[in-house]
């Protein structure tokens, strides 16, 4: 397989695969590590997470992916509460991706992903109230190498559906890239956006703000104030600067620092009702890691 072969393909896929999609379009691997300290809380939220991404190719533009990722989050709770913190100390959310796409015309390629989750403390063994299912049907206009066009560019847009979000209806899904001249590039969209300033073929530095969280099950129901408590969702907004280093043609470098403008930890019911809520002070944010890129 050559490294050009999958260029479209990963960029369909891998925007399904994470939370962080615009961020990651040509990944085929990833090792990351995110740091939010709480200020003037006790608090910390730190995440470690490791993808892998495989195309196969069936017939000429024609393709299945399939990809796994893994993310532990670890929760340090240290101020006062009125629960036992050690029954969701750690959460684990597993997800296995496998998309399929296929090229329909010179510029256009469509494709379909499924994608089943486990997220949950994994305390116990594993039952239903631990999986997700989640997916999406995309569309994708890929102008950025056609030598035709006044101003290259590559739009995605999609339809989504995830379980985890806490809403009970598909979502619509878009992002815009154009590469300005050959300093500056954009990308436009949710959940991010970011302005890109290259400095060489080896340094890039951008300001991005973006959205990202999770929801997992308490396997070990919580009791909070005589109110039961089965999940724990987090959702945040993040905004910063970023600098990315190759190291060599395929591995990256990449060191993003900011600030949270929204932070939400909850505690809810069966019903995804809120039940408690935790420290939501904004705070300062980290994410650091190594990625391998076609």
């Amino acid at each position: 397989m050559s490294m050009k072969l999958p260029k479209i393909l990963i960029i369909l896929v891998t925007f399904c695969f994470s939370q962080w999609a615009s961020g990651q379009l040509t990944d085929l691997a990833r090792l990351e590590y995110s740091f939010i300290p709480k200020t003037k809380s006790g608090d910390q939220y730190t995440r470690l997470r490791a993808l892998v991404n495989y195309p196969i190719e069936f017939k000429k533009d024609n393709y299945l992916v399939i990809g796994a990722e893994y993310n532990r989050v670890l929760l340090n709770l240290e101020d006062n509460y009125p629960f036992n913190r050690e029954l969701f100390e750690s959460l684990n959310i597993i997800d296995l991706n496998i998309a399929y796409t296929f090229k329909a015309s010179e510029f256009w390629r469509y494709g379909i992903k499924f994608n089943p989750r486990i997220a949950s403390t994994l305390t116990e063994q594993i039952t239903k109230d631990d999986i997700f299912l989640n997916g999406g049907v995309y569309t994708i206009n890929d102008r950025t190498d056609d030598e035709s066009a006044e101003k290259p560019y590559r739009l995605i847009l999609g339809i989504t559906y995830n379980s985890t979000a806490g809403v009970p209806y598909p979502l619509p899904f878009i992002s815009y890239y154009r590469r300005v001249n050959e300093q500056w590039s954009f990308n436009a969209g949710v959940p991010k956006s970011n302005v890109k300033y290259y400095f060489n073929d080896k340094n890039m530095a951008q300001f991005f703000i973006g959205l990202d969280g999770y929801m997992a099950n308490l396997q070990r129901p919580l009791d909070v104030n005589g109110k039961e408590v089965d999940n724990i969702t987090m959702s945040v907004a993040v905004g910063g600067l970023g600098y990315e280093h190759r190291v060599t043609d395929h591995i990256v470098l990449y060191v993003y620092s900011g600030y949270t403008v929204r932070f939400k930890n909850v505690l809810r019911n069966e019903d995804r009702d809120e039940v408690y809520e935790l420290d939501n002070l904004n705070s300062y944010y980290l994410r650091t890691g190594l990625k391998f890129k076609i």
